[in-house]
């Protein structure tokens, strides 16, 4: 079992490519894994034939269990079988068995439902961890309801946690038959969240024992549960079909699950793309790298005014010189906003170094740099541009302190602050000192606007190295930020500023904007922050020397 994230200690296999007694190639996609993060595709590096199978769909088992054996067709692996065998999952004794046993529906008995009988075909599926940092999440919005036939891949409900609301959809297929935790609702990870199984299943005696994580909330009505309709041989046939998709001119394209729900959330069309894999499987590396060639679009036909006008917000009427409170409920985003930030504060030694720096050069060079056609690029851009050159030549700034050691992190991977509605997120653009100021600009556009759509991947917030953060845009002329933990430094980046300024011995009218350095103490000394702001002021005052 790969470690497929810095916090992964488990993984679930969520679907089986290939079958025992396959050829495998390097490079071929073996399985799709769920982590604590997403489900991920796993490939092999080795190549040869899949001789054993050691963990079965829907099955959990911590890193470096023995997930699969491949070597030379007809070898004898038998001395291998008890390698790395997992204790909270069965594995089959050999090869032969694994084939059969694979042909069999597979029962999911969750550890904390262990004093109910699972019936056969039944799933418990608990509150997921979507994030490195979640320990509660919050049921959003059901988009499925008990009754309703559920197939491998839809999206089950919108969760709420400490960083976003996200889709969680469904590893599994048959009939939603309890929901634990209703719209709302809070609950710990790991908690019962639903129970799905074949139609009329009787799941009483498993959502009442369970005893993981907060106990289950009210179900819903019982009576729509015997208002379920039974499954159809095209429900039950949907888990082997669920990669193929049918575009309207008749054609089949086999797509993974991830990566057909990556291309709906960039808008993708994947008949435009050419996938990668077996049979031109189209796999989520194909989706990520899939460049859309420019085309006219018709143009949709306009929203009439209604339709764009929004309702006015109802205030509500206070008398003067009367005492009005109101409590809205902390989501929680909100919460671990809290924590974590007092955490910060409370834990880090923050002081602050603050550097003027003349924009003149730079708003010509930007002017200059956006005359190009289909180029668009901000001074927050060039601001992040210069951090990750700067970086790279003061690693000390891009640091993490641990009780024992320091970390100089020579990778640059910088955070970029974004406000949404509940909060704060902050999206990482990975090697960002190999992005060119255009790459950088198009891919903030992205992740911003994704974010505030609550659209990112966990992965999408994780890895940072450094964080900015700009208020300019508000007219903030200068703030001092709360560092982003791990990271040893945040940049505040505030307003671009007209004023006098003297120039050699001359008062003439200018540009400035002040940068404010927040720095951990203990890994970073004032010297070491004093010397990054002056080589990130030469590179902002002469963008020319950023493309050195």
């Amino acid at each position: 079992m790969p470690r497929l994230s810095d916090t992964m200690t488990e993984g679930v296999v969520a679907k089986w490519l290939k079958k025992v007694g396959d050829k495998i190639s390097e490079g071929d996609i073996l399985a799709e894994i769920e982590t604590d993060k997403a489900t991920m595709e796993f490939e092999s590096f080795n190549s040869g034939t899949l001789l054993h199978i050691g963990l079965q769909e829907g099955e959990t088992a911590p890193v470096d269990s023995l997930l699969a054996i491949i070597g030379a067709e007809g070898e004898d692996i038998t001395p291998l079988l008890h390698l790395g065998r997992p204790t909270t999952a069965s594995a089959t004794e050999t090869a032969a068995d694994t084939k059969e046993e694979a042909k069999e529906e597979q029962t999911i008995a969750s550890p904390a439902a262990a004093t109910a009988e699972i019936p056969k075909g039944v799933v418990v599926v608990t509150m997921p961890r979507l994030s490195d940092t979640m320990t509660d999440g919050t049921v959003a919005t059901w988009l499925k309801k008990v009754g309703d036939a559920v197939a491998e891949g839809d999206i089950l409900a919108e969760i709420e946690t400490d960083k976003a609301t996200m889709e969680f959809e469904s590893f599994h297929s048959g009939t939603l038959l309890f929901v634990g935790v209703q719209e709302g609702q809070t609950a710990p990870v790991d908690s019962l969240l639903a129970i799905i199984g074949p139609a009329g299943t009787d799941v009483s005696g498993i959502s009442q024992n369970y005893t993981g994580g907060a106990s289950p909330a009210v179900a819903a009505p019982a009576e729509k549960t015997a208002e379920a309709k039974t499954e159809t041989p095209a429900a039950v046939t949907e888990k082997t079909e669920e990669a193929i998709q049918v575009v309207s001119d008749g054609r089949r394209i086999f797509i993974s699950p991830l990566a057909k729900k990556i291309a709906e959330q960039k808008g993708i069309n994947i008949s435009h793309v050419k996938g990668s894999g077996e049979n031109g499987r189209i796999v989520k590396s194909d989706i990520e790298n899939f460049v859309p060639t420019v085309t006219s679009a018709p143009q949709a036909p306009s929203a009439s005014p209604v339709q764009k006008a929004e309702a006015p917000v109802a205030k509500p009427y206070v008398p003067s010189g009367e005492i009005f409170t109101e409590e809205i409920k902390n989501s929680q985003m909100r919460k671990i906003i809290a924590k974590r930030l007092a955490e910060s504060l409370f834990t880090a030694p923050h002081y602050n170094l603050v550097i003027e720096v003349t924009m003149d050069e730079a708003m010509k060079s930007r002017a200059t740099i956006n005359s190009v056609p289909d180029t668009k690029v901000s001074f927050n851009d060039m601001v992040i541009k210069a951090c990750a050159i700067a970086l790279k030549k003061h690693p000390k700034i891009n640091s993490q302190w641990k009780e024992d050691v320091i970390i100089i992190n020579h990778h640059v991977n910088i955070g970029v602050a974004v406000a949404v509605e509940d909060g704060l997120v902050v999206p990482v653009l990975p090697f960002t000192d190999g992005m060119s100021l255009s790459q950088i600009g198009a891919s903030v556009r992205d992740l911003a606007g994704r974010a505030k759509n609550k659209k990112l991947l966990p992965s999408e917030m994780e890895g940072s190295t450094f964080t900015i953060s700009n208020l300019g845009m508000f007219g903030i002329t200068e703030f001092n930020s709360i560092i982003n933990q791990p990271n040893s430094a945040i940049l505040s980046v505030g307003a671009i500023v007209e004023k006098p300024v003297v120039k050699n011995g001359q008062i003439v009218v200018g540009n400035t904007m002040m940068l404010s350095l927040a720095c951990d103490h203990r890994t970073i000394d004032g010297a070491t922050g004093a010397q990054f702001l002056q080589t990130l002021k030469q590179y902002i005052e002469n963008p020319v020397t950023m493309l050195a």
